[in-house]
């Protein structure tokens, strides 16, 4: 670990783009200001360590929680899938593809030859 001493208004670089700067002592307390790009994230150690714990709380899997959404991810438990394992048309409220970020009914299919284009 480096240490340094440094009185108010002092600043240490880390690196090209972080300046740590001391704005105030009073006491036993310090305090810092920190300049950092955006990209950086910068926090108290323990927020990091809770941030940190609950990611990993998060990237955990359940058992439980996989035989609750189990049922959900069968192609049975979807009507579409059902439809078109069955040889039905799809439900045509659904956007097609290629009509990305479109809302409302499928367009209409055009005539075949030989039928009226009223």
């Amino acid at each position: 670990m480096l240490v340094l001493s440094r009185q108010r208004d002092e600043t240490i670089m880390i690196g090209d783009d972080i300046e740590i700067t001391v704005v105030d002592i009073r006491g036993d307390k310090v305090r810092l200001g920190i300049n950092a790009p955006s990209r950086i994230a910068v926090h108290r150690k323990e927020v990091y360590d809770a941030i940190r714990a609950e990611n990993q709380h998060a990237a955990t899997i359940n058992k439980n929680d996989i035989a609750g959404i189990t049922p959900q991810l069968t192609p049975a438990a979807s009507g579409a899938s059902r439809a078109i394992s069955a040889g039905l048309p799809r439900d045509r409220t659904f956007p097609r593809a290629g009509t990305l970020g479109r809302t409302g009914t499928a367009p209409t299919p055009l005539p075949k030859p030989g039928q009226d284009h009223t």
